[in-house]
């Protein structure tokens, strides 16, 4: 950490009641914030560290398409970038629903720190190969998107931050990625402009369907390494909601499939299954009738999406930023991305797919010797 950033952070928490606190860094992941333990007495908290010079800006209020691209990736795929101010709006909206987001102790947006509560439990992607009830878990997970799902989806937060629309141009520029980045590690060349032009356009035919459903918040980022599991707690409170400042409005088959097709854990098929019930039986409850052939088909669309997305992530990684441990995740990936295409709403693509990428070519094995 640069001596200059780091005198900045203790400078933000002499500013609190916290200055006397012990600071202990925690482990990265893949972005540019950072965390830290903060200790003081018999209490503990988390500090993000968000420097505001390191991504691009995100994108501000009613810019259109062309002003978002000016601006660079972060505001035309509606990400947060920097914004701190945004994941302080969403934790207390979330909070204010009943859930259990980070209370927040102490800010400073403009220079990127926020002092907040460290949730007292264990990921789920930790607790439940340890000893925790599987479906009990995921039950309870689905019952907060069921609640958001089923709430008034808000247009602003506070502080003037929009809930922003994944619309289609933030969903094609994710799924840019996947020629962009996959196809040098690979198949050992760059895209065609023939082939990222077709690409683009079979997306734009698929996504149609699920652009024209009523839009919910939608996290983004919703599995098993952004939940913690609080027994102590109740009802949908049990389940502690990080890493949410990507929030957008969209798709309600989105944060399902985000959480049922998980890139770094396995979720049984039959788990997955009694999920997808689950899912269907709260939101009756909550008032809401289901289609569930519509559901399944906006399910199929938006896995397919965000697995295709994670595959270019997953390759940017290994090939730009030095980080291979990424492709570790790629079998699992594409064979969610394989069982996807199979849906019929999705059969041009399929075949789009196959003709391109052959089979044998998809999976770490092979992008390790691709000359990437």
């Amino acid at each position: 950490m640069a001596a200059d950033r780091s005198e900045a952070m203790h400078e933000f928490l002499r500013g609190t009641d916290w200055r006397n606190a012990v600071v202990t860094p925690l482990p990265g992941d893949a972005s540019t914030r950072r965390y830290f333990r903060v200790a003081q007495d018999s209490r503990a908290a988390m500090l993000m560290d968000q420097p505001q010079n390191a991504e691009a800006p995100p994108s501000p209020p009613n810019a259109t398409t062309e002003q978002r691209q000016a601006l660079g990736y972060n505001a035309v795929a509606r990400l947060a970038g920097a914004d701190c101010g945004r994941f302080i709006a969403i934790a207390e909206f979330l909070r204010a629903q009943g859930l259990s987001a980070p209370e927040i102790y102490a800010a400073a947006p403009a220079d990127g720190f926020v002092l907040m509560e460290s949730l007292d439990g264990d990921l789920y992607a930790d607790f439940i190969p340890r000893n925790g009830n599987e479906a009990e878990l995921y039950k309870s997970a689905i019952e907060v998107l069921a609640k958001l799902h089923s709430s008034n989806t808000p247009q602003n937060f506070h502080a003037a931050k929009p809930l922003h629309l994944y619309d289609e141009t933030a969903l094609l520029a994710e799924i840019d990625l996947l020629p962009q980045w996959l196809f040098p590690v690979a198949l050992g060349r760059h895209a065609t402009p023939d082939e990222i032009t077709e690409h683009r356009a079979l997306w734009h035919d698929a996504l149609a369907s699920v652009l024209s459903d009523s839009a919910v918040f939608v996290h983004r980022d919703y599995h098993a390494q952004n939940l913690i599991w609080l027994p102590q707690r109740n009802g949908v409170s049990r389940v502690g909601i990080i890493d949410f400042q990507d929030a957008v409005a969209g798709s309600a088959a989105y944060d399902l499939v985000s959480l049922l097709e998980d890139a770094r854990r396995d979720v049984p098929p039959e788990l997955h299954e009694a999920m997808v019930k689950h899912y269907i039986e709260v939101m009756y409850r909550f008032g809401t009738s289901i289609d569930e052939k519509r559901l399944r088909a906006a399910m199929a669309i938006m896995a397919a999406q965000r697995n295709a997305k994670i595959v270019g992530i997953f390759s940017r990684l290994h090939k730009r930023d030095g980080k291979p441990r990424y492709l570790d995740y790629l079998p699992r990936v594409w064979n969610y991305l394989n069982a996807d295409l199979q849906h019929p709403a999705l059969a041009r693509l399929s075949t789009w797919y196959d003709r391109v990428i052959p089979r044998e070519l998809r999976g770490k094995p092979q992008l390790e010797t691709a000359g990437a």
